[in-house]
């Protein structure tokens, strides 16, 4: 048998330096791993594409290289070989007979015509099948002389092997012995997955169902194209009984499942329908930590939403997976797995099956996608997750897409009022400003995050994945899994530490009570906060029972994001009122968040339901269901510049130079004001007469103002905001300053009678102020000054109206 087989692999070698397969200088080595990337896989069939084209003459010569010598019955000759090869590397056209049918066989003498006179009466059909055969023969041939591993290196041999019996015979090829036959293991793979989701996520909206579904076929597809590790590397970190299976498992792999991609005279099974729980529970641990690392890697390549999706929900996916993989009474793991009768599921999810990922116009894997190897090479490529999925869809329902705010018909259009900007100005100016470092308004400048929305970094670090929001809660009808109860263990840690006043087993009670649900801001699959509150949605509102974010993760504005995801999840569920007790640390922190002691509701509605405390006081809030509260600051930021923008435009339209009045230079000493060239274009209306009254309070208020602008010039800390910002001090100060303004601007405007209104007199001081701390750095003198001016301007322009 030794003999024989070094006899086939001395053909082999022979043939492929005569054949198409020769090795050319400057042809990249090629190892056995790489033949299932789509480019090689694109070469292979060229190759097989390309043989078929040849004559017929060339078809025989080829094959007779395969075929036994058929001159006598005592030859033992196994293929033909060519006395005369050709020269490596070749100059001759390759698709041209090489030999004649007379030339003799190198090892037997026989002629060629002799080995292959069975072929001349087989169908072109059958000559092209065959000759596809030998084609992966030479691949297998080439795996086994470049593969380094033992193990793999016997089973390309043993598929070698019959694959060169089966063109020796002409027949079909099978793989027999101790391997079994597909599937191994029942229920497969793809069936557990497919009972997982329907068993842990079937009761979620139409929406949340089909990003889970998503997942799940996207977690079969990688694991369809993943490259298992060899028996040998294995070794190191499995022993025993685990490591018999998995090497049996690693075997009928590569037989079914790697070598056919490459060689499709196997037929080629995919590995989540023909294998178990046993393959999993050994890949799963290596799987989900080089796929999660290697989407944190490419996490910049990905869309924006597809990047929530895979770093926020498919971690969360994996974990509870891993749950159902290695816990020991997992139901989604039974013959017989039944939906259970809690569940509501529609027939659509019931006959929903998890195909592979490889039909095309699935949009959730790009059609013919690089095989998921120990490089995990082209992830992107299966980032593409269903039109149907909303990328700011969050599980647990923190957030809804647009279609769900508000209640109105959106067939019946708003009645066009007197004055509305057309919507084709609209939809150019946004179109302008949707790159978000864009959208910073008038409050932009140097150091724009000093004016940003509390809850900016927040939601910035929520959508790189650093951090998630989950709505976690205990069950006496379902077991909570693993990974809910160290939640909720971390988040009874967390109010127990920055709530010393509430005895411990006080929060234990209620954090583990099942009527309680706790929103969690978890960190590094830790929570560092979190709400916890009661819902009752016949009486319309909610109890927010505690509020906490760990010290060390707080001026953040992690709180606000966190309110405001539970705010978006209460419109879901319609319930939109909040009720607490705060304590005086807690007051300043509700009240920034819509609280208020004014409580809008009746009496009737949450007496009897919510728990008193002595010492707190009760604070309602009252949520709008048309405001996406998550995305709250981002849209108001976004309005301001669209605003901004529709006045500048405004101004380009009006702005026009008049020439300058000459009256004056003839002696003319006064004019009406509507006669000035211009001035009624720019919307200006001629005011009524005014009475002596009016010429007595603007004298009045004149004073006043006179007397606030002079206390604030003669304040120690006025001294930068004095004169004008000189160029020479500031090179690049009008750069950044479009409106500047000063005290000696403001005193010329005063003696003009500039200031008509106190509104116009605090708006310039204002702007002082604003545009200093534009400019300037929080640390520098300058912006210190801002501050202590501006208090002190505050506290007279409150006296001022004190004592009117």
């Amino acid at each position: 048998m030794a003999a024989q087989a070094a006899s086939s692999m001395s053909e082999i070698s022979s043939s492929a330096n005569g054949s198409d397969a020769t090795k050319r200088p400057g042809t990249p080595q090629i190892t056995p791993s790489e033949l299932s990337r789509p480019a090689n896989l694109q070469r292979i069939a060229q190759r097989k594409a390309q043989i078929k084209t040849y004559p017929i003459r060339k078809k025989l010569e080829k094959l007779g290289v395969y075929s036994s010598c058929k001159a006598e019955d005592s030859c033992k000759c196994n293929g033909w070989k060519n006395p005369n090869p050709p020269p490596t590397p070749t100059r001759v056209d390759l698709s041209q007979p090489l030999a004649n049918q007379t030339d003799p066989c190198r090892s037997c003498g026989h002629t060629l015509g002799a080995h292959i006179s069975h072929l001349h009466d087989i169908p072109e059909d059958e000559l092209n099948r065959l000759l596809c055969m030998v084609i992966d023969v030479e691949n297998l041939f080439m795996c086994v002389h470049k593969e380094e591993d033992a193990d793999t290196k016997q089973v390309y041999f043993y598929l070698f092997k019959i694959l060169r019996k089966g063109i020796l015979q002409m027949s079909n090829v099978t793989v027999e012995g101790p391997l079994g036959t597909p599937p191994f293991e029942k229920p497969s793979i793809g069936k557990a997955v497919l009972n997982f989701v329907l068993y842990k996520f079937g009761h979620l909206p139409q929406r949340e169902w089909q990003i889970m579904h998503d997942l799940a076929k996207m977690f079969l597809h990688c694991l369809n194209h993943w490259k298992l590790e060899t028996p040998t590397v294995k070794k190191q970190h499995s022993q025993g009984e685990e490591l018999a299976a998995y090497k049996a498992n690693y075997t009928r792999w590569l037989c079914y499942c790697q070598v056919p991609v490459f060689c499709d005279s196997l037929k080629k099974y995919d590995p989540t329908a023909v294998f178990g729980r046993t393959l999993l529970r050994s890949v799963f641990s290596v799987m989900r930590r080089q796929l999660l690392e290697k989407f944190r890697a490419e996490k910049e390549k990905m869309p924006p939403d597809k990047r929530t999706i895979v770093l926020t929900h498919f971690p969360r996916f994996l974990s509870m997976l891993e749950e159902e993989v290695y816990g020991e009474n997992s139901p989604v793991w039974d013959d017989d797995f039944t939906v259970p009768q809690s569940l509501s599921l529609g027939p659509s999810r019931l006959v929903s099956p998890l195909t592979p990922l490889t039909d095309k116009g699935d949009s959730l894997v790009a059609t013919a996608s690089a095989a998921v190897g120990s490089s995990l090479s082209s992830m992107s490529s299966m980032l593409q997750l269903s039109s149907s999925t909303s990328p700011t869809e969050d599980l647990t329902g923190e957030k809804r897409s647009s279609e769900d705010d508000g209640t109105a018909d959106n067939s019946i259009k708003r009645q066009k009022l007197a004055g509305d900007v057309p919507v084709e100005v609209l939809t150019q100016i946004v179109a302008t400003i949707s790159d978000p470092s864009a959208m910073l308004g008038p409050e932009g400048g140097l150091y724009p995050g000093t004016h940003s929305a509390r809850d900016e970094a927040a939601r910035c670090e929520e959508r790189r994945g650093v951090i998630e929001f989950h709505v976690v809660g205990n069950s006496f009808t379902r077991q909570p899994s693993r990974q809910t109860l160290l939640w909720l263990v971390g988040l009874q840690n967390v109010f127990s530490y920055q709530l010393p006043r509430m005895p411990k087993e006080y929060i234990s009670r209620l954090v583990f009570d099942p009527k309680h649900k706790t929103l969690a801001l978890v960190k590094d699959n830790k929570p560092i906060g979190g709400i916890c509150f009661r819902m009752f949605p016949t009486q319309n509102f909610t109890e927010i029972v505690f509020c906490a974010v760990t010290s060390n993760e707080q001026v953040k504005g992690y709180g606000t994001h966190l309110m405001n995801h539970l705010k978006d999840y209460h419109v879901k569920h319609s319930v939109l009122n909040f009720l607490t007790y705060a304590d005086e640390y807690a007051i300043g922190y509700f009240k920034k968040q819509g609280f208020s002691k004014d409580i809008r509701m009746q009496k009737s509605s949450y007496i009897g339901y919510i728990k008193d405390y002595e010492g707190a006081t009760l604070m309602h809030c009252a949520i709008n269901s048309r405001i996406q509260y998550t995305e709250f600051s981002t849209i108001i930021r976004k309005q301001k510049e669209i605003v901004k923008q529709l006045m500048e435009k405004k101004q380009t339209e009006i702005r026009k130079v008049y020439p300058g009045l000459k009256c004056f230079q003839e002696g003319v000493r006064q004019i009406p004001v509507e006669s000035i060239p211009g001035i009624r274009e720019t919307g200006w209306k001629p005011s009524l007469t005014k009475s002596e009254d009016d010429t007595a309070d603007a004298d009045h208020l004149q004073t006043q103002l006179k007397n606030i602008l002079t206390q604030v010039k003669n304040h120690a800390s006025s001294w930068p905001f004095q004169r004008p910002v000189e160029i020479s001090e500031a090179p690049d100060y009008y750069d950044h300053i479009k409106y500047p303004m000063d005290l000696r601007t403001m005193t010329d405007r005063l003696k003009s009678g500039y200031f008509s209104s106190k509104k116009l007199f605090i708006a310039d001081m204002m702007r002082i102020f604003t545009n200093c701390r534009t400019y300037n750095a929080p640390e520098t003198e300058y912006y210190k000054c801002a501050n202590t001016v501006e208090r002190f301007f505050l506290s007279k322009v409150k006296e001022l109206r004190k004592t009117n």
